[in-house]
């Protein structure tokens, strides 16, 4: 059987154990999943739900029979049954990080061939002591991976970003040339190797970087970070034979992508690249980690506090994030071979 995928719950507290029974038990899920998470919190989000699983907790990868019906579950720890739904609680972060960290050793080992993440929260993970701003930090950490990066995608959009979770005075002030074409050439190999989907597999894919500033600067009169920073990148890019282009005012180059333009959008922080991607929608965007040793997708939307335990919330996401990893990932070769 072709290994599974590996599904972690989330932070126990939101939405995560909720969209995870939807999408195991939605028809249109396609690849085999192995769950890592909490076998009562799933229960009682079948419960919330009125999703009919039997949640069937397995000991490893190779336990599971993936039977109509019957959800999987490599259990990772045990909460407290009155842990309460849609709070901050240091027991939920430390539990959501334990399931990433099983479902990398997998990743790593070969006994999974892709992992997708449900939402953490990331004030969560800091009550519980452990200093990471989100997913992408903590699966680059885990896996001991320097050239990473978040890409956020949909079938109109691939947006790569330079900074991520910090605020937006230190993302700008992080920038650094060597950064800039860092990210760039991540970019680029992502794109020519096929490891995003839809519009892959470029035999020379073309990037646009976006620029810092209004109007990409206007030559140094709104900052220099475009004429400083961003255009050396870009054209040391090109003398490598990238096909890199920019720096390109934010507020048109987005729609240029849109349009056919270019394979794929350099942001150069959190809220550039992402609002777009969003606006598209929620159901239809997938967070994809690229870089890692392994292929790793997400929904592209949070926790959702203010929805758990509601049974109401919208899967599709995660589905859309199973069946992105099913197409990009490779039956991996056996541990020790």
């Amino acid at each position: 059987m072709t290994p599974p995928i590996a599904l972690t719950m989330g932070d126990p507290n939101g939405i995560g154990p909720e969209i995870t029974v939807k999408a195991y038990a939605d028809p249109r899920r396609r690849p085999p999943v192995v769950v890592i998470g909490d076998p009562a919190v799933l229960a009682r989000a079948c419960r919330i739900t009125a999703t009919a699983l039997t949640v069937r907790p397995i000991a490893s990868v190779a336990d599971a029979a993936h039977e109509p019906g019957i959800l999987d579950v490599l259990a990772e720890g045990t909460l407290p049954e009155d842990l309460p739904l849609g709070t901050v609680d240091a027991r939920a972060g430390a539990a959501s990080f334990a399931y990433v960290r099983r479902g990398v050793e997998l990743a790593l080992r070969g006994e999974v061939r892709a992992l997708t993440t449900a939402p953490i929260n990331k004030e969560a993970l800091g009550l519980a002591g452990l200093p990471y701003p989100g997913h992408t930090e903590i699966l680059a950490d885990l896996s001991g991976t320097s050239d990473y990066a978040m890409m956020m995608a949909n079938d109109d959009l691939r947006v790569v970003l330079v900074t991520i979770h910090q605020s937006l005075r230190t993302a700008i002030d992080s920038l650094t040339t060597a950064r800039e074409l860092e990210i760039i050439r991540l970019t680029d190999r992502t794109l020519r190797a096929g490891h995003t989907g839809g519009r892959s597999g470029a035999p020379r894919p073309r990037i646009a970087v976006a620029a810092v500033n209004p109007h990409a600067g206007e030559n140094g009169r709104f900052g220099r970070e475009d004429l400083d920073i961003v255009a050396p990148a870009v054209r040391a890019a090109r003398s490598e034979g990238i096909d890199a282009s920019g720096p390109w005012p934010a507020d048109t180059v987005f729609m240029r992508a849109r349009a056919g333009e270019f394979d794929a959008v350099v942001a150069q922080y959190h809220d550039q690249g992402l609002i777009p991607v969003k606006y598209l929608g929620l159901e239809h965007g997938v967070n994809i980690t690229i870089g890692l040793p392994f292929v790793r997708t997400s929904v592209d939307h949070g926790t959702a506090f203010d929805l758990a335990g509601q049974g109401t919330a919208d899967h599709t996401s995660l589905l859309t994030a199973l069946a992105q990893a099913d197409e990009l990932a490779v039956a991996p070769e056996p541990s020790g071979s």
